[in-house]
C-alpha cells in the first residue's frame, strides 16, 4: 500500500480531523480496514449525514484524484463504463473508403483502439495514475437499477472491465472505493459481500456542537448549542417525513450567521425553517406552536446549565 495511507486508526482520526471531519472511532475503524485490506467500503445511511464527503475528504488527504459516478435510474454502462466514438469512427471508415486502400481487417481492429473509445468514471478509476489510485465514488447507488448492480459485481470483485471489441481492463493497482446508499432501496447481498459495511447515523448532539465549531466557527457558541438541541428534537420527532441531516445543520447555522441572529426565538424560527426542512407538510407541522414549546424547552435546558 502506498506510504501516504495511515497506518493506524488513530492516524485517520488524525486524517478526518484535519479536514474538518468529525468521525467516531468505529467510522475511523471500519475506513482504516478498507485502506488496509483494499476493499470497498459501503457507507449506508440518511440523506446529508456525510457519507459523500468521506469519498472527498480520503481523495484530498491522500492527495489522490476523486472519480465520482453519480448514479440514477436507468444508469447503464455506456454512461458509467465506457462508450464508442460512433462519430469518429464513422469518419475513420469513410476516410478508409475513399482511399480506396482499406484493409478491412486492419480497419476494424483500428477503430476498435483506444483512441476510439471514451472512458466514463469506472473505467477512468482503473487506469494508472502517477499520484496513486484514485479515490472511486459511487454515490446513492440505491438510485441505479439492480442490472447495473450486477455489472458492478465484476468491477468490485477484480478491479477489471471486460468489453468485448477490445479486450479485459484490469486495475494495475485497485482503487479506494466508497459506496454511499441512502436506503431508499435495499441493495443486494452479492454486492455488499464484496465491501466492508457502516451505517452513518446522525451525529449526537457534542459531535454536532464539534462539527459545526470546526465547519463554521464565526458561529456564536450558544447559538451553536441551541441550533444542535432544535435539530436533535426535530429528529426525535416520528411524524417528520424527512430528518434534517448535518448538512442541513450547517446551511441553517450559516443562514443565521448571515442574518446576524445571535439567539434562536420563534420569530426566527419560522422564517427560517426553509433551510432546514424540505417538506411543506414538515414545515407546516414546526411552525407556530410547536417551534415556540420546543425552543421553550430549550432555553430551559440552557438556562439550568
Amino acid at each position: 500500500m502506498p506510504d501516504t495511507q495511515p497506518q493506524s486508526i488513530d492516524a485517520v482520526q488524525e486524517m478526518l480531523q484535519g479536514a474538518d471531519y468529525v468521525a467516531d472511532r468505529s467510522l475511523a475503524t471500519v475506513l482504516f480496514l478498507a485502506l488496509k485490506m483494499g476493499r470497498p467500503l459501503f457507507l449506508e445511511g440518511e440523506a446529508g449525514v456525510g457519507k459523500t464527503e468521506i469519498a472527498k475528504v480520503l481523495a484530498d488527504q491522500l492527495k489522490r484524484p476523486l472519480i465520482r459516478l453519480q448514479c440514477y435510474e436507468g444508469l447503464d454502462v455506456s454512461s458509467a463504463v465506457y462508450e464508442w466514438d460512433y462519430a469518429r469512427q464513422m469518419i475513420e471508415i469513410r476516410l478508409a473508403e475513399a482511399t480506396e486502400t482499406a484493409d478491412k481487417d486492419r480497419l476494424s481492429s483500428d477503430i476498435f483502439s483506444e483512441k476510439f473509445l471514451i472512458k466514463r468514471p469506472l473505467l477512468k478509476a482503473l487506469e494508472s495514475n502517477v499520484s496513486g489510485a484514485p479515490v472511486l465514488l459511487i454515490d446513492e447507488l440505491d438510485r441505479t437499477d439492480e442490472p447495473f448492480e450486477a455489472f458492478l459485481l465484476e468491477v468490485l470483485s477484480d478491479f477489471q472491465v471486460t468489453i468485448p471489441e477490445f479486450g479485459t481492463i484490469r486495475a494495475k493497482e485497485p482503487p479506494i472505493v466508497i459506496i454511499t446508499s441512502n436506503r431508499t432501496r435495499e441493495i443486494h447481498d452479492a454486492l455488499k459481500r464484496r465491501c466492508l459495511y457502516h451505517w452513518v447515523d446522525y451525529p449526537n448532539a457534542e459531535r454536532e456542537k464539534e462539527i459545526i465549531a470546526r465547519k463554521l466557527p464565526r458561529v456564536d457558541a450558544r447559538l451553536s448549542e441551541q441550533i444542535v438541541l432544535f435539530i436533535q428534537a426535530l429528529r426525535r420527532d416520528p411524524n417528520l417525513f424527512k430528518l434534517p441531516g448535518v448538512a442541513e445543520t450547517l446551511d441553517w447555522s450559516s443562514a443565521l450567521t448571515e442574518l446576524d441572529i445571535i439567539s434562536l426565538d420563534p420569530d426566527v424560527i419560522n422564517d427560517t425553517l426553509g433551510v432546514l426542512l424540505k417538506y411543506q407538510d414538515d414545515i407546516v407541522k414546526i411552525q407556530g406552536s410547536e417551534a415556540a414549546e420546543i425552543i421553550q424547552k430549550i432555553n430551559k435546558e440552557l438556562g439550568t446549565k
